[in-house]
Parts: C-alpha cells; sequence; structure tokens
C-alpha cells in the first residue's frame, strides 16, 4: 500500500523524543499528540476494520558526519520526520475526500438508474388523442363498440325477483317449477340454491328425480361437470325407478366426456342401454348414440 501507517510513525516518533531532553521537546511533543489523534482519526475512516498496516516513513539511514560538516542534532531530525508525517496526513485526508465523492457519484448514478428502470417497467404514458380532419384518401375511423357492462348485484337481484314463485298448494311442486323458472332463465347460481333446498325438504316424494336430476342440469349447464355428474349418478342411485333416472344417467355420460373420461362415458351408456333401452324416448337414444360415438365407444 502506498501510504504508512500513521499510527505506527507516531509511535516511532515518541520513541525518537525519549531519547532527547524533555525541555527541549515539549513543542515537538505537543504536535505529535496532534498528529497521532489526527492519523487515528483518518485511520479509522479509511480502514473501518482496523486492519493494520506497515509504516513507509522510517527515519533515515544516518550518514556518517563528514570531517568539517556540522552534525545534525537530534531535535532537527524530529522536526524534519514531524514535517514529513503532517504532509503525508494531509495527503490521505485528501485522498479520503476524493473516495467519499466518487462514493457520493456512484451512488446518486445507481439511483437514477433505478429510477429509469422503474419508470421503464410501468411501460409508456397513455397517448392524448388528438382531433384532426380526415383526409380524401383516409377512410374516417369508426369508434369500437362499448361493451354493455356486466349486470350489478342490485340488477340482478331485481330479475331474479321478477321470476314468479308458484303457489299451487303442492309445496313439493311449487319448490321443484320455482328452481326449473330459475333454471330456465339461465340464473344457474339460484337455481342451485333452490334446487338443493329443495332436494333436501322432499326427498322423499315423487319430485325427488326430478329436482336432483334438474339439479344436475344447472351444475352442468353453468360449467361444472363435476358437481353435474354427482347430482346424475346420486339421483340415478338412490331413485333408479324415479321419474328422470334415465335422463340423469344420459347426462352422466355427457357429464363425463366433459371431464374427459370417455372410458368410463362408455361403461356409463352401456348402463343406460341395458337398464332403459327398451324404455329410452327417441331424444335420449339420439343423445346416448351422439355421445358414443363422440367417447369413440366400440372403437
Amino acid at each position: 500500500m502506498r501510504h504508512a501507517v500513521l499510527a505506527s510513525s507516531a509511535l516511532s516518533l515518541l520513541l525518537s523524543l525519549a531519547s532527547v531532553a524533555h525541555a527541549q521537546s515539549v513543542p515537538i511533543e505537543t504536535r505529535v499528540d496532534r498528529l497521532e489523534k489526527e492519523v487515528r482519526a483518518v485511520q479509522r475512516k479509511v480502514f473501518p476494520g482496523g486492519t493494520p498496516i506497515e509504516a513507509e516513513i522510517r527515519s533515515q539511514p544516518t550518514a556518517p558526519a563528514q570531517v568539517g560538516t556540522p552534525a545534525s542534532t537530534p531535535i532537527s531530525d524530529l522536526i524534519s520526520r514531524v514535517d514529513a508525517l503532517e504532509g503525508q496526513l494531509a495527503s490521505l485526508t485528501g485522498q479520503t475526500e476524493q473516495n467519499a465523492y466518487k462514493i457520493k457519484q456512484l451512488e446518486d448514478a445507481f439511483a437514477k438508474y433505478k429510477s429509469d428502470m422503474a419508470a421503464a417497467a410501468s411501460g409508456p404514458p397513455p397517448l392524448t388523442p388528438t382531433a384532426a380532419a380526415p383526409s380524401a384518401s383516409t377512410p374516417p375511423r369508426v369508434a369500437a363498440p362499448t361493451p354493455a357492462p356486466a349486470p350489478s348485484n342490485d340488477a340482478r337481484k331485481t330479475a331474479v325477483a321478477v321470476i314468479e314463485k308458484p303457489e299451487t298448494g303442492d309445496a313439493a311442486a311449487d319448490a321443484y317449477t320455482y328452481g326449473f323458472r330459475l333454471w330456465d332463465a339461465k340464473f344457474y347460481p339460484e337455481a342451485q340454491a333452490q334446487l338443493k333446498a329443495a332436494l333436501d325438504k322432499y326427498a322423499s316424494t315423487n319430485f325427488a328425480s326430478r329436482i336432483s336430476n334438474l339439479l344436475g342440469r344447472a351444475y352442468l349447464d353453468d360449467g361444472k361437470p363435476a358437481l353435474a355428474s354427482v347430482a346424475f349418478y346420486d339421483n340415478y342411485q338412490k331413485r333408479p325407478k324415479g321419474d328422470r333416472a334415465a335422463d340423469s344417467l344420459t347426462w352422466l355420460g355427457e357429464a363425463l366426456i366433459q371431464l374427459k373420461k370417455p372410458a368410463d362415458a362408455c361403461k356409463v351408456y352401456s348402463q343406460l342401454d341395458q337398464d332403459y333401452g327398451a324404455t329410452l324416448s327417441a331424444t335420449l337414444k339420439g343423445m346416448a348414440e351422439k355421445g358414443k360415438t363422440r367417447a369413440k365407444c366400440g372403437a
């Protein structure tokens, strides 16, 4: 390293002072003490880790005195060394200030870089359209139609409230009919809630098969084939002779196709033929045949 350890130099100066008469060394000791304090302060700033360094300021070897040349006194040698130490301290202090200035420049440059990167990540500012008269060669621009906003919750509640609730005196039939009207109006979540409540309340009635099958339809039309398959299978298993048992088994095949389970769908269609083949309506037969083709049954 270019610069000497100033603390080591100060120590060597103090040792040299010990050999000089005390009365003659008071002004020099004052300067050395001051220099020692400044050196330590600078050393703590430059070497915060306290890494020891070797001194470069050393006493020069004393040349043999020539005959006729007056020898220098110890005091004059000490003063020269203190002057050199002061100059070295001034140089080190200046270098420290330069380093601090360079670090400040680097910090400012890095802060600007981060600011530029953040601005780039957020994208360019939106362009403000300016009005311009269309030229003869430029066809007039037609504004794209603005999509209609989705109905708010209040508007949906109002629309659902319009669906009439039947009051025929048959509670099970009325519950099924109201669920059907909600499903037919494509209010699928509301239909699901109505039909689940109706099924829990009227599971032992003749309408249970219709309610359960329609619940599966409400799930399937709402894009929930997994829940639909559960509702369809549950209706077939619990009510194999119900009004909508064959319908549920047919729609179960459709739900399984949507779930990308063609092999299971083929098993369902086989069971459908076995249980209800002779009594299936033309609509269910046509639906089952199309399902078999899509699932590649028998291929």
